[in-house]
C-alpha cells in the first residue's frame, strides 16, 4: 500500500520544480538561472527519494519520515532559492542551509530504514 498523501505531495514539489527548472532555462538571467536550475535540481531528486519512501512508507517509520523530510527539505531549498533569484530576498539564502541539512537527514533516516527492513521486503 502507497502512502497517498507523500506522493501526491512529493509530485507537487516534482512539478513546482520543472516550471522552476523551465523558467530558469527560457526567462531567467544568467546569475538567476544559476539558483533556479540549482533548486529545481535538487528538488526535483528529493521528489522522487519521496516517491520510492512513499511506496515503502506503510510499514517502515524511518522510510515514511525519510520521504517528508525529502519533500520539506527539497521545497525549502527550491523556494528559498527561487525567492533569492525572482525576488531579491538575500535573506531567504540564509534559509537554504536548512533545507539541505533536511535533504541530508532525509538520506540517513531512508538507509537506516532501508538496514531496519528484514531482507524479504526488499526482494
Amino acid at each position: 500500500m502507497m502512502n497517498r498523501t507523500l506522493a501526491v505531495t512529493a509530485c507537487g514539489l516534482g512539478a513546482l520544480c520543472v516550471l522552476l527548472g523551465a523558467f530558469a532555462a527560457h526567462s531567467a538571467g544568467p546569475q538567476v538561472k544559476t539558483l533556479l536550475t540549482t533548486g529545481a535540481h535538487y528538488g526535483l531528486i528529493h521528489a522522487l527519494l519521496a516517491i520510492v519512501a512513499a511506496t515503502l512508507a506503510p510499514n517502515n517509520s524511518a522510510i515514511r519520515w525519510a520521504g517528508w523530510l525529502a519533500v520539506v527539505g527539497g521545497a525549502v531549498f527550491a523556494l528559498s532559492l527561487m525567492l533569492v533569484g525572482m525576488a531579491g530576498m538575500s535573506v531567504m539564502g540564509a534559509i537554504a542551509p536548512i533545507g539541505g541539512l533536511l535533504m541530508i537527514a532525509a538520506w540517513l533516516l531512508f538507509a537506516l530504514g532501508v538496514l531496519r527492513m528484514r531482507p524479504s521486503a526488499l526482494s
